[in-house]
């Protein structure tokens, strides 16, 4: 029946340079036509218009790069993860780039279920941070709260800040971020980085993690 495949994978991926303008629905419709075109036996949503059976974990943001975002897959046949992975090496355009897949046990919470967090690094070249950036980085840590507005509505940044550090490299500064990632109450790295007056256009922002619930 559709909507009822029992077999579960979760895919690592990660998006280049190549991907990073890419929106997270685009994202979606890349995933399902690399995932038609390994002729995978996929499960579909139902309804009138279905679709491959997939999970994606939190949009990343317009603009960023990663390497260990999160997708959910449906199958109707069971396969090594190691088939299922070179089949979509094959297949997947060369701004994705799949890093693995493994089995998820059935009853699983759903992905969006067990993220908590992501971790980001922001890269800034010395000329394009301020020289100040120690002490608005001090300040942004010690405010009680960061009032913000997105899309027309306000909201504090400070608690979605979960870790933010500096560490200055040769001929730039790399600062690491933990930002929350649940439903509701997501911290955006580019909001961070107009908190402490830096222009986001200035940095390249990579995601490098997902934590989950079981890892946290």
């Amino acid at each position: 029946m559709a909507g009822s495949a029992p077999f579960r994978y979760r895919l690592t991926f990660g998006k280049t340079v190549a991907m990073r303008f890419t929106g997270h629905l685009d994202l979606q419709r890349t995933l399902e036509r690399a995932l038609r075109r390994a002729r995978l036996p996929l499960g579909y949503t139902q309804g009138y218009n279905p679709h491959p059976r997939l999970n994606l974990g939190v949009p990343l943001p317009l603009g960023c790069t990663s390497e260990a975002d999160l997708v959910d897959i449906w199958l109707e046949t069971e396969l090594l993860p190691g088939d299922i992975r070179s089949r979509l090496q094959e297949t997947c355009p060369p701004g994705l780039r799949l890093s693995s897949v493994e089995r998820v046990e059935a009853g699983t919470p759903a992905l969006q279920a067990i993220i908590l967090s992501s971790d980001y690094i922001m890269r800034l070249q010395l000329a394009e941070s301020p020289p100040d950036l120690g002490k608005r980085l001090q300040a942004l840590l010690e405010a009680p709260t960061l009032p913000r507005q997105r899309r027309g509505r306000s909201y504090d940044l400070r608690p979605l800040i979960e870790r933010l550090e500096a560490t200055w490299r040769g001929d730039g500064v790399e600062l690491a971020a933990r930002l929350a990632a649940r439903e509701g109450a997501t911290g955006r790295p580019e909001e961070v980085l107009l908190a402490l007056g830096i222009d986001p256009s200035r940095a390249r922002i990579h995601r490098v993690r997902l934590v989950l619930r079981s890892a946290a």
